[in-house]
């Protein structure tokens, strides 16, 4: 009951925190001056219309992944450089921020809720909001096509150069190399073969730069819940949120 109650939780939190990115993205190209996300569905808060099948299945096996692009038409920006900038850095902003808001829910379930399978399930959920909200950000940061890293490389490129064909032409395909190889590590480890954690390039990375990205979210709520600053650090250094 409990790994259902587990798997339940961690499908819900992907879908909201995969919608709130989109979202975001759809409603900031739209108030920069570009109504093709309107027109594409894509200024929703409907999770179906942002679903991207591979990005949801990477996501399910390795715990990052993306959802489907927001189309946009950059010629219908106001001002086209900063309407391309804040475009493509309102999803990462939007689960950073979102995360602020989820961490003291779950510091609330974790105290005042217990010895019920619905407060198993709150502080779950809360949890994979607060961790994978992070993990989203930081992931999609990485400066791979399709990833929103990208999009801020294109929008601070005043010339279109060899590193950025590079990144546009081979970057998916590095991208899905480093989850593949994330997934046979994890899988190995799941086996008993702990020492292929240390091979786990992008799984490293992601649990190192989730801890920095989020500390601040740790040293604002922290102290607000009885939790001394010195606990706070150990954990992040403990990886115990990842």
């Amino acid at each position: 009951m409990y790994d259902l109650i587990e798997l339940l939780a961690s499908f819900l939190a992907v879908v909201v925190v995969l919608t709130l990115h989109e979202f975001a993205h759809a409603f900031v190209a739209y108030k920069c001056g570009d109504p093709t996300p309107k027109y594409t569905g894509r200024l929703s808060l409907n999770p179906l219309r942002h679903f991207d099948l591979v990005g949801l299945i990477c996501f399910t096996l390795v715990g990052f992944g993306w959802a489907k692009p927001v189309q946009v038409n950059p010629g219908n920006f106001k001002n086209y450089r900063l309407g391309m900038g804040l475009t493509a850095c309102a999803g990462v902003l939007a689960n950073f921020l979102s995360a602020f808001l989820f961490l003291p829910l779950y510091f609330l379930c974790a105290l005042y809720l217990e010895g019920t399978l619905f407060a198993a399930f709150m502080q779950l959920l809360t949890l994979y909001l607060f961790s994978y909200s992070l993990s989203f950000c930081v992931f999609n940061l990485l400066p791979f096509f399709p990833l929103d890293g990208f999009r801020i490389v294109e929008a601070c490129s005043k010339r279109h150069g060899k590193i950025y064909e590079f990144l546009r032409r081979y970057g998916y395909y590095i991208l899905m190399f480093l989850i593949l190889e994330s997934f046979i590590c994890n899988l190995f480890v799941n086996f008993g073969v702990t020492q292929m954690s240390a091979f786990n390039l992008l799984g490293y990375f992601m649990s190192f730069a989730t801890g920095i990205v989020g500390f601040p979210a740790y040293a604002m709520w922290g102290p607000a819940f009885g939790i001394p600053l010195e606990t706070l650090w150990n954990m992040f250094i403990g990886g115990l949120f990842f």
